[in-house]
């Protein structure tokens, strides 16, 4: 079985999130059965992404270009910047068109039971970028857990000297959720998030 191209193929798949075994035999079979136009121009991106994209040295975003087309957007407001723990939370926010700032990748959260501590942050970066390019506003956009608060609460005490605004998103009640259905922590972050209409 180890020389077997099929099971190799579903097996490297299955390593991908949101991909268990089965999901990967379905793709690898739809992919066999039209390689020339499933299989091989997806074999040819992956190849190509892998020879080209790499971290923004500015931000830290995965991009074919360094600085990366959000840093390079002259339209971008640059007083103001996001931080987020990865590039999946700078997609994300992307994708919703949320933020016309820049951004910086973290690269993680502190986590004591992790082994993540301050100096495997990028945070030296960002208290440069504030420094040099006269950051207005840093916007804290990581997620409400214990990891993330703990790293709120650090790069707050770092970020303070600087002199920008410190903010961080909201909490609370998402659109369209139903009270009775949200967890405690929640409902109290929203309650004492409230605002005056």
């Amino acid at each position: 079985m180890q020389n077997d191209p099929i099971e190799h193929l579903i097996s490297l798949l299955s390593r991908l999130p949101g991909l268990g075994r089965r999901s990967a035999r379905r793709a690898v079979l739809k992919m066999l059965m039209d390689p020339a136009d499933k299989m091989l121009p997806l074999a040819d991106a992956l190849r190509a992404a892998a020879d080209s994209v790499r971290p923004c040295e500015v931000c830290g975003n995965l991009d074919a270009a360094s600085p990366c087309h959000i840093c390079d957007d002259p339209h971008r407001d640059r007083r103001l910047v996001c931080v987020v723990e990865g590039v999946a939370d700078l997609w994300a926010l992307e994708r919703a068109h949320a933020h016309r700032g820049t951004y910086h990748v973290l690269g993680g959260l502190l986590s004591a039971l992790g082994g993540t501590g301050p100096e495997d942050l990028s945070v030296t970066p960002l208290l440069r970028r504030i420094e040099a390019n006269g950051i207005e506003e840093v916007i804290l956009a990581l997620p409400a857990t214990v990891d993330g608060a703990t790293t709120n609460h650090y790069l707050t005490d770092r970020l303070k000297p600087t002199g920008a605004a410190i903010t961080r998103l909201a909490q609370g009640v998402p659109i369209g959720g139903a009270l009775d259905v949200l967890d405690d922590g929640t409902l109290a972050a929203a309650f004492k998030a409230r605002r005056a209409l």
